[in-house]
């Protein structure tokens, strides 16, 4: 494949936080592979941090605010989007949350309001960001969305998030069966543990990677720079004819059964 394979796209980047989001792995590759990108930072609390790390990109790399369990916003940033251009190729979606009360105990104590508020965030906005994105996908497109072995078996201390990320995937397949006739693909990369900020807020994440060193047949989880690979692999021609799936980047654990 060619080192530029993404020259000429445009992609939308939700989801960095800082340098060791996923999303920020994967932005990096779509920039290395010629994407050129837009990106959101959700509050002012965290709008110096993606400021500093996407200037690696240059000083006009557009970046904006976009609260995605807001509509305003995302109708917002989608104007601000379009001031660039009236065409978008891509779009990552590396949004997750869910309180962290919730991430702990047992499942049976989750809140109405945590459940609510992690199947908002972390599977809604999905569908939000696509249906807004859809239109500007004018020649095709991918979208990709990060997502967790949590979603289909129980992890400990997973909890609400496992429930939110089975309801993204389940959003990835309606909307791919949606906007294929668009020649819109939609695609989760379920990775396997990464220290992630998101991640350190898991109880337990350190025996969960330990875990996965001594049970996965690579013996080892993976590594950000793989999953970087794997979104550019995924926005590619390389990939024109997969939709609707979930793509394991996790050492190979999701194949074992003990």
């Amino acid at each position: 494949m060619s080192h530029k394979i993404l020259e000429g796209k445009t992609g939308l980047v939700f989801g960095v936080a800082n340098k060791r989001s996923i999303a920020w792995a994967i932005a990096k590759a779509w920039a290395n592979a010629g994407a050129r990108l837009i990106f959101n930072y959700q509050g002012e609390r965290i709008k110096e941090n993606v400021e500093e790390l996407v200037s690696e990109f240059g000083a006009d790399t557009p970046l904006y605010p976009c609260d995605v369990s807001k509509d305003e916003e995302i109708d917002s940033f989608f104007d601000k989007v379009k001031a660039h251009g009236d065409t978008v190729d891509l779009l990552l979606h590396s949004v997750a949350y869910a309180p962290k009360e919730a991430l702990e105990g047992e499942f049976l104590a989750t809140s109405r309001e945590a459940f609510k508020v992690a199947h908002d965030i972390s599977a809604y906005s999905l569908l939000g960001l696509a249906r807004a994105t859809a239109p500007l996908m004018k020649n095709g497109g991918s979208i990709v969305a990060m997502t967790y072995y949590g979603s289909e078996k129980v992890i400990p201390h997973y909890n609400v998030m496992g429930v939110a990320k089975a309801s993204l995937e389940a959003t990835a397949r309606y909307l791919a069966n949606d906007l294929g006739p668009k020649k819109i693909r939609v695609n989760c990369i379920s990775a396997g543990p990464v220290q992630t900020l998101a991640a350190r807020g898991i109880a337990g994440f350190t025996s969960m990677l330990k875990h996965y060193e001594a049970h996965a047949p690579l013996r080892r989880s993976c590594d950000p720079a793989e999953l970087g690979a794997t979104g550019v692999f995924l926005a590619s021609e390389g990939a024109a004819s997969i939709t609707g799936q979930v793509l394991y980047v996790d050492g190979g654990y999701q194949i074992m059964g003990m």
